[in-house]
């Protein structure tokens, strides 16, 4: 990675961590991505381009929709991309970006919306963000304060956790 280039480009795909719940007799729908407002949040100061690929939960992400995230992912002049994605087939798009190199990409999500107060996707990010820094190229999925490389970890649904495999 370049010291000239510290752009983050973050691709933004939909999932929990930017769900939406209007009321008690509403189900969560993915709304426009909170990002830009938590990096605001958070004083992030680094350059951030920030660019919506999908807008959906990842159980509905199709092998199409994987093949146009690795295709935004290959195009970006950015050496750092984090990808907000929803947690159930993360690994799976991990895995549609393995074959890319000269990047570090992380992908990050989290398992309540960010618009909650208990969520965890704000250190979820935050992790993202430092991983996307200082890790070499590569593709790494960073959740419950871990960072994985992305073929190295599954979605433990019983302890509700990232886990190493």
């Amino acid at each position: 990675m370049t010291q000239q280039d510290p752009r983050i480009h973050v691709l933004t795909t939909g999932g929990t961590i930017d769900k939406l719940y209007f009321d008690a007799l509403s189900e969560y729908q993915i709304g426009e991505s909170i990002l830009a407002r938590l990096l605001e949040i958070a004083r992030v100061k680094l350059p951030v381009e920030i660019e919506e690929v999908t807008r959906k939960d990842s159980l509905e992400l199709t092998a199409d929709d994987r093949a146009l995230i690795a295709a935004r992912v290959a195009a970006s002049p950015a050496e750092r991309i984090v990808i907000t994605h929803g947690t159930d087939t993360m690994t799976d798009t991990a895995a549609a970006l393995a074959g890319i190199s000269g990047k570090t990409i992380v992908l990050v999500g989290a398992l309540a919306p960010a618009r909650f107060s208990e969520s965890d996707a704000t250190f979820n990010l935050g992790m993202a963000f430092a991983t996307a820094q200082i890790a070499p190229p590569g593709v790494y999925i960073t959740m419950n304060g871990t960072v994985f490389r992305a073929d190295q970890v599954v979605k433990d649904r019983a302890k509700g956790a990232f886990v190493a495999r």
